[in-house]
């Protein structure tokens, strides 16, 4: 019989926290730019950012089928990574005249930082590992 001791809940970090500097636009009082807490979520949260980001759309013959908007998706994927700075503070919100998390990140960043976000959420929370990728890392 094989030990899979290790597989037993907190045998394993629960979750994975780093930070990253989205902009060098948001500095602190001496200039620096101010990192952003990251972390990592499980496939339960994982989810319900798919659930969110589903819409029934109308198809052939009035049948109507779920589909994912990706950019949705996305944007609530890093929100719900996101810990610091808190978007969902709505004084924050306000400060941008928006209402709502994904709103608010669209509204600070530039395209090229939301996408370095999204790529480091991505990667924080191991979309970015290919499977031939692990099978070999196995194997060796």
């Amino acid at each position: 019989m094989s030990d899979f001791s290790m597989f037993f809940a907190g045998q394993s970090p629960a979750e994975i926290t780093e930070e990253f500097v989205v902009s060098i636009r948001f500095k602190d009082a001496e200039g620096k730019p101010v990192p952003w807490k990251l972390r990592s979520i499980t496939e339960e949260e994982n989810q319900e950012c798919r659930r969110a980001a589903t819409r029934k759309v109308k198809g052939k013959n009035g049948v109507y089928t779920p589909e994912i908007d990706p950019n949705d998706y996305m944007a609530k994927l890093m929100v719900t990574s996101v810990i610091y700075p808190d978007l969902k503070n709505s004084e924050l919100q306000k400060s941008y005249g928006v209402l709502g998390a994904e709103s608010l990140l669209r509204k600070m960043l530039l395209p090229g930082e939301f996408a370095a976000l999204g790529e480091r959420v991505q990667a924080l929370n191991g979309f970015d590992r290919d499977m031939n990728e692990l099978v070999d890392e196995v194997k060796n």
